[in-house]
């Protein structure tokens, strides 16, 4: 009977162990209504919110964000601005003299009409009142009734909201003009996933969201054209392009237009309107209808840059739908607005008064996050590198082709900056909270560079072609999954059939760095020296004093395996051991380590015999 029970208890852990890290992921339906003011900057919301619990927990409380109330003198943002040594240029204003400077930030001193903010006017689950506590951005809600796996609950709320001066990413009036950038604008459920609650406040970077449907209907003075996420389901009402072809659209009398949107599986819904938005529609050979709303008075360079930019739009794409996977949803809008470039479903928000490379740049980019933040979704917030590096690598590889740039290395931009900050010794890993950087451009350069560098230089651990193949398996196997690093590396090492735990751990875990010398000793007798903590691979081509070349491959040997190379393979190198020799067969001239310049190795200049200064 012992054997018996506990066997029964063993069986019954295992089961359980299964359950509970079976893959789930929390749904939300939206359905809003929305009233904007455009004179006083305000708008009504009504707000009905089914959630339904996929967690293996029961759920006691929930959490939403507020993110319009970062927008106010004191708020964390705020604090924040005021006591980092680099703060964003966009959220201060700077005076006095170059030896004595005055940093303000713009949030310290907005007004009360300038402000933004949520409010919660009522709140109900299924019919019933809930307590409620205000915590800046954050909004913690006490459940009437807990919400059982499984179960769905139904929340219905009255909320008023302002939209704040434009400062950081949402806002109106902003430096081009445009009246309303409507980023984070309405109270958002926080994600529930197998870490728990991410409730967390509004300082200035990422966002992490609840999958989900959107039903937004928007009430705005009738001369307004507004674009963002989703489909315009009442179009033949609304006209200014919308419209099916051969329409005569009849808008309805009365000062107000109500554009009625559909955004299905998304996690978030943004907007942009303008009165003076010229809208242009491109179809493409996917079928993927893209929009293109920006300001009609601009220079006439700027104008003709925004036409010329619509086709880019449709090789990049192309090229994305190729290398990554196809693109999910019907349209994508190209909008001009907000305070850069930030991506957002189905659309993006870019200021537009740029050279004609920066704008095909700047979309690029942003259109290629909908691919890794708005279908993969990681939690940009932990893992900014996986969202902001993955797409720097593949927007850097677009703009290439899009624009015949003919690069060697698309990516030595990222290879600079990287090498740039380590010099600066301000360097913190990749796996710091967005938020929690110490400096911006610390931040900056480890989410974007270091984290493209990631797959750039794993084209040099694994091989390219197992890199491209393993970035559309990985977009196969995780879109909607919101994935975490161990997925990739999961997927390429899947892929390749090579280890590559060492390898996450090393970048993004640590901040060692990669530094390997070589000398030649008895003029056949290659020496390879491991100066930095951080192991890899060596690629090494020789080059012997009759002219000839020759290369080798020195796998590492918790790799468990080795790249696709025409190279000849030598015996595996134990990341223990500091030094490698081999001997070859004719006399050396020179020696190169990784003649592709893919691995990040900070002092190049001992990668090659004779060295720089002694030839």
């Amino acid at each position: 009977m012992r054997v018996i029970l506990s066997l029964l208890s063993i069986c019954f852990s295992v089961v359980t162990f299964a359950q509970n890290t079976t893959y789930w992921q929390q749904h939300v339906s939206y359905v809003m209504d929305i009233d904007m003011d455009v004179k006083s900057n305000q708008y009504k919301g009504k707000q009905k919110l089914t959630y339904t619990n996929n967690s293996p927990d029961v759920l006691d409380k929930v959490y939403y964000h507020l993110y319009f109330n970062a927008f106010q003198p004191g708020s964390e943002m705020d604090i924040r601005l005021q006591n980092i040594q680099d703060p964003d240029g966009r959220m201060v204003d700077k005076s006095g003299t170059d030896e004595n400077p005055i940093v303000t930030s713009r949030i310290s001193v907005l007004k009360p009409d300038e402000i933004g903010f949520i409010k919660v006017v009522s709140l109900v689950q299924d019919g019933k009142k809930v307590t409620t506590h205000l915590d800046g951005t954050i909004l913690e809600v006490a459940l009437h009734t807990s919400i059982q796996p499984g179960e769905s609950t139904v929340f219905e709320m009255e909320f008023l909201g302002q939209v704040p001066l434009q400062i950081r990413r949402a806002g109106r009036d902003n430096k081009e003009g445009v009246a309303l950038s409507m980023a984070q604008w309405y109270p958002k459920l926080a994600e529930y996933d197998f870490e728990g609650w991410h409730a967390n406040s509004y300082i200035a970077r990422e966002f992490h969201g609840v999958w989900g449907d959107f039903d937004v209907t928007l009430h705005i003075d009738k001369k307004y054209i507004v674009g963002g996420s989703g489909y315009l389901e009442n179009a033949n009402e609304i006209g200014y392009g919308y419209e099916d072809d051969g329409v005569k659209v009849k808008r309805i009398k009365g000062k107000k237009l109500s554009w009625h949107f559909i955004a299905p599986n998304v996690h978030d819904f943004t907007w942009a309107a303008d009165p003076k938005f010229t809208h242009d529609v491109l179809d493409t050979e996917s079928g993927t209808k893209l929009h293109f709303l920006y300001k009609k008075k601009m220079e006439k360079e700027y104008l003709k840059n925004w036409k010329d930019l619509q086709p880019k739009t449709a090789e990049l794409l192309t090229y994305y739908n190729k290398n990554i996977g196809a693109y999910p949803y019907k349209q994508y809008s190209v909008i001009q607005g907000g305070d850069g470039g930030m991506e957002y479903a189905m659309c993006t928000l870019v200021t537009g008064e740029r050279s004609f490379g920066s704008l095909v740049g700047v979309v690029a980019h942003e259109m290629a996050h909908s691919w890794f933040q708005f279908v993969l979704a990681t939690n940009e917030s932990k893992h900014p590198w996986m969202d902001e590096g993955f797409t720097t690598y593949i927007s850097s590889h677009a703009e290439n082709q899009v624009l015949n740039e003919a690069k060697v290395n698309p990516l030595e931009g990222s290879y600079k900056g990287y090498f740039n900050l380590l010099s600066y010794n301000i360097e913190e890993p990749l796996t710091t909270q967005a938020d929690a950087y110490h400096y911006n451009f610390a931040y900056g350069i480890a989410a974007y560079s270091k984290g493209s560098i990631f797959l750039s230089q794993l084209e040099y651990v694994i091989g390219k072609e197992n890199v491209a193949k393993t970035l559309l398996k990985y977009y196969e196997d995780f879109k909607f999954k919101h994935p975490t690093p161990n997925d990739i590396k999961r997927t390429a090492e899947k892929i390749s059939g090579i280890q590559l735990d060492w390898y996450v751990n090393y970048w993004t875990e640590t901040k060692h760095t990669i530094d390997y010398s070589v000398s030649v000793k008895n003029s056949n007798t290659v020496v390879l020296n491991r100066i930095g903590r951080m192991p890899m691979p060596i690629d090494v081509k020789v080059t012997y004093d009759d002219g000839s070349t020759e290369d080798f491959y020195i796998p590492l040997k918790m790799m468990r395996g080795a790249k696709p190379t025409q190279a000849k393979r030598l015996e595996s190198w134990a990341w223990v051991a500091p030094a490698y020799e081999f001997v070859v067969s004719k006399n050396i001239l020179s020696v190169q380590i990784d003649p592709s310049g893919l691995m990040a190795d900070m002092a190049p200049e001992n990668n090659q015999f004779p060295k720089l200064e002694d030839k």
